[in-house]
């Protein structure tokens, strides 16, 4: 899988976290000639974008555009300036908040859903939790058994 990254802004050494971490959530959901695309960029740019796509005129921390295509996955977009204040109030490091915005982003591409609440929602948590744990022992996503998108 590729997983291009595309950085932004000023904050350093962020590009490794976040292609890790797409590619833990990704593992064994997409094939080896997938590609992802993830921008890393401010409030401001984002906020256009989720203007633009989602009618909504604020910032936000992720966003993800599933192109529904077995190579082309799709993009994300990680304010890591929201990133940042987001990771300050839940007192964790910047990279697990970057990392945990990107496997969210990731989720995404491959058909989670959070928005509708109830099931789907847990489902998406459980997952992101699973991933996270995963990255966080150093050994990958091995637990994902599920080799299709959703």
């Amino acid at each position: 899988m590729k997983v291009a990254v595309l950085n932004r802004t000023r904050r350093r050494g962020v590009v490794g976290t976040v292609r890790k971490a797409v590619e833990a959530a990704l593992e064994g959901s997409v094939s080896g000639d997938a590609e992802v695309s993830v921008l890393l960029t401010d409030d401001e740019e984002i906020r256009g974008l989720n203007r633009r796509y989602r009618g909504r005129d604020a910032p936000t921390d992720v966003l993800s555009f599933p192109m529904d295509d077995d190579v082309m996955v799709g993009d994300i977009v990680i304010s890591v300036e929201r990133a940042l204040a987001q990771a300050s109030e839940l007192g964790v490091a910047p990279e697990r908040e970057l990392a945990r915005l990107a496997v969210h982003g990731a989720l995404h591409l491959i058909g989670y859903d959070h928005v509708r609440g109830g099931r789907q929602a847990a489902r998406m948590r459980a997952r992101e939790e699973e991933v996270m744990a995963a990255i966080e022992r150093g050994d990958g996503a091995s637990g994902h058994e599920r080799p299709r998108r959703l």
